[in-house]
């Protein structure tokens, strides 16, 4: 894997750790003991997530080179010109090393009898087909842009991929062309199988196929095309228009993000160099952007979408979502819930009861209102026709929808209008802040008084991502707890008031300063002569305030384990400053997405389940919430399941100085964290 050196010896650079991230998922496709296709979606996810880098963090940081500042504070040390090298550098290095591991993992497919053929590997059958499909179903789609020096380019598309065709004239001149690779058919396209042989061709060769087809009209001696993409700035420009409503003002940022600042120009290497500078001067690509020389194919991402072929030993077995003990999809939610707390884990427990939850609430004649923030909502969702159902049916119903979570902004936006139109209250969050927390909270007339049922999470209310992405979803009827729901949302209609909370911690008001008083109480813990530990499971640390507390806490003897899947500008081990941290990083089957705070609090674990990283916006710039755990049950299950992912020593890679993704090799029994904690809820089924 690629080495990356620390910059100083406080911080590691939030762009650099995150491309060490990637480095990660990047091993997953390199992992000869993962299946074979879900190898190649791996590489799908390592390309999908550089986009996204380059739309928005590479993007802050040129702007803060174009602004003509150093940025040096902001970025651990680093100046910001200085630190698009480094990235670029790094990014160049990944992308090569991710080529290998495709001509590795395509050569092992051809043992499994799957062939992924370019244009010139066709037999005549092959050519059949390929020529009526072409005829059929891609020509009519095609995009093609021819190019001279009158026409001004238009402006392509961000992350769309385009051939870029040279033709050499009859008179020797040269005519180019552009030809957008269509979105909208799939990028692999099964050929007719011989014997037990499967064929697939990407859509680029079979354009390369027939390009005789594409330019018949011109008279050229030879043709030649290569692939271009070029990634945009995604960040949102608001207009200042008063006369527009704020889902119109969102709406016309999404689509000016199609045509915002470059920052990314990626090539085929083996184009000719008088096409890539005729390319380069029509697009007005200059050298404050990365030009990345990469392979023969580009948006890599589409393999996240590799057919399987029927081939399910190629792929990881589908584990069958798991019920909750002690409650039922057949019964009544409410119910369960009045008597005590539950706790579910997608994906190892079904996320099947979220929606039961609020389809219940949208039937029950005595639930009164029901509030709940949204931030990512499946395509097709469930919770959303539960909620409009719940609104057909009388109930008040308050949705705080964001439409500023970042890429889903224009599904949220469908959504809204949706919801609107069924008489929703709709809060588009509060101004200057996003609301990134997971909570509903309903109230149902029980007698002659309301009682408040509801649940808080750790993710989204989403029943795609809850198959893949690793949550924490707390059901409670808790009056305590959700007494503080309820403010939350008062907070949401008058956030000019600030509220106190009893029990759930909340930002931006007080998570850096509750969470520095359960730091303090560890450190004092210590220096009574007891025992003082932090545990914390997060997606990212980067706030330097927070890794500041945390370098105190281990100078004082507070032992802190952390469990991290992407971003830490942590140090860990460092003489002086951090020799009291461990941290880990899982990149598994599953994408690790729940955070969990642990404090050792004398003897009496404090736990809680969290919607924020421990990121600045998280903690100063956007709505979040971290809910205590009072079950003692469910207490001991979030211990349980952290003590078997910091006990992973098959997928777990060791953070430190080095920076090389070590994996965490011990002597002890194998722990695949993921498959543990599928076993670990299992076996309390049988008990």
């Amino acid at each position: 894997m690629i080495k990356t050196e620390v910059q100083n010896n406080i911080y590691i650079n939030r762009e650099i750790s995150w491309l060490q991230f990637n480095g990660r998922v990047l091993q997953e496709a390199s992992d000869e003991t993962v299946p074979l296709i879900e190898r190649l979606r791996f590489l799908g996810i390592f390309s999908n997530n550089l986009d996204e880098f380059f739309k928005v963090r590479y993007a802050t940081v040129k702007r803060i080179v174009e602004a003509g500042k150093g940025g040096k504070n902001e970025l651990g040390g680093i100046k910001a010109a200085e630190l698009l090298e480094i990235i670029t550098e790094i990014v160049i290095k990944q992308q090569s090393e991710s080529l290998d591991v495709l001509k590795n993992i395509k050569s092992k497919l051809e043992k499994e009898n799957i062939y992924i053929i370019d244009e010139t590997q066709i037999d005549n059958n092959q050519h059949d087909f390929i020529k009526r499909y072409f005829l059929t179903n891609v020509s009519p789609a095609l995009v093609t842009i021819i190019l001279n020096d009158l026409v001004v380019l238009p402006n392509l598309k961000d992350s769309a991929a385009y051939l870029a065709v040279r033709m050499l004239m009859s008179d020797d001149k040269r005519q180019y062309a552009l030809i957008e690779i269509p979105k909208n058919i799939n990028r692999f396209i099964e050929l007719p199988k011989q014997g037990d042989r499967n064929f697939i061709i990407m859509i680029d060769d079979l354009l390369r196929h027939c390009l005789s087809d594409i330019f018949n009209i011109f008279d050229y001696k030879s043709v030649s095309a290569h692939m271009i993409k070029i990634t945009r700035d995604a960040e949102l420009d608001f207009e200042s228009d008063l006369s527009k409503s704020f889902i119109d003002k969102i709406s016309d940022s999404v689509k000016h993000r199609q045509i915002g600042e470059p920052v990314r120009f990626v090539y085929d290497k083996m184009i000719h160099t008088e096409t890539l500078e005729y390319l380069m001067s029509k697009m007005g690509i200059d050298t404050t952007d990365s030009i990345i020389p990469g392979g023969r194919y580009h948006n890599r991402r589409d393999y996240m979408d590799f057919p399987s072929l029927g081939r399910t030993d190629l792929l990881y077995d589908k584990i069958e979502p798991l019920p909750i003990k002690g409650l039922s999809l057949e019964a009544s939610i409410f119910e369960a819930i009045a008597e005590k707390d539950y706790l579910l884990y997608a994906p190892y427990q079904t996320f099947s009861y979220v929606v039961k939850f609020l389809r219940e609430a949208a039937l029950d004649p005595s639930v009164k209102t029901i509030k709940i923030t949204i931030y990512r909502l499946a395509q097709i969702s469930h919770v959303a026709s539960s909620l409009i159902n719940a609104a057909i049916n009388g109930k008040s119903v308050t949705v705080s929808i964001e439409l500023r979570a970042r890429f889903d902004e224009q599904a949220n936006i469908d959504y809204a209008e949706q919801m609107e139109d069924e008489g929703i209250n709709l809060i588009f969050g509060v101004k200057g802040l996003k609301v990134h927390s997971k909570m509903c909270v309903i109230e149902r007339e029980e007698g002659k008084k309301l009682r408040r049922y509801g649940f808080i999470s750790t993710g989204n209310f989403n029943e795609s991502t809850a198959k893949i992405y690793t949550d924490h979803t707390l059901f409670t009827s808790d009056q305590r707890i959700l007494k503080d729901v309820n403010k939350i949302f008062n907070f949401f209609n008058t956030n000019y008031k600030i509220y106190r909370y009893k029990h759930l911690i909340t930002s931006p008001h007080y998570t850096q300063s509750s969470v520095f008083k359960l730091i303090n109480k560890e450190i004092q813990s210590v220096k009574s002569g007891n025992e003082g530990f932090i545990r914390l499971k997060m997606n990212s640390v980067s706030s330097y305030n927070m890794i500041d507390k945390l370098y105190e806490a281990s100078r004082a003897g507070v032992k802190i384990q952390m469990i991290v899947r992407g971003i830490c500008c942590l140090i860990p081990g460092v003489k002086g400053m951090s020799e009291n941290i461990e941290v880990i990083s899982i990149v598994d089957k599953f994408l690790e997405h729940s955070r969990i705070y642990i404090f050792g609090n004398n003897g009496d674990q404090k736990v809680y389940i969290s919607s924020a990283d421990w990121m600045t916006r998280n903690i100063e710039n956007r709505v979040e919430v971290s809910c205590p755990i009072y079950d003692e049950n469910i207490k001991k299950q979030i211990i349980d399941t952290f003590n078997l992912s910091w006990n992973d020593n098959v997928k777990a890679r060791l953070l430190n100085t080095s920076n090389e993704n070590e994996y965490k090799i011990d002597n002890k029994e194998k722990v695949r964290s993921q498959f543990a904690i599928y076993d670990y809820y299992s076996k309390q089924l049988e008990n």
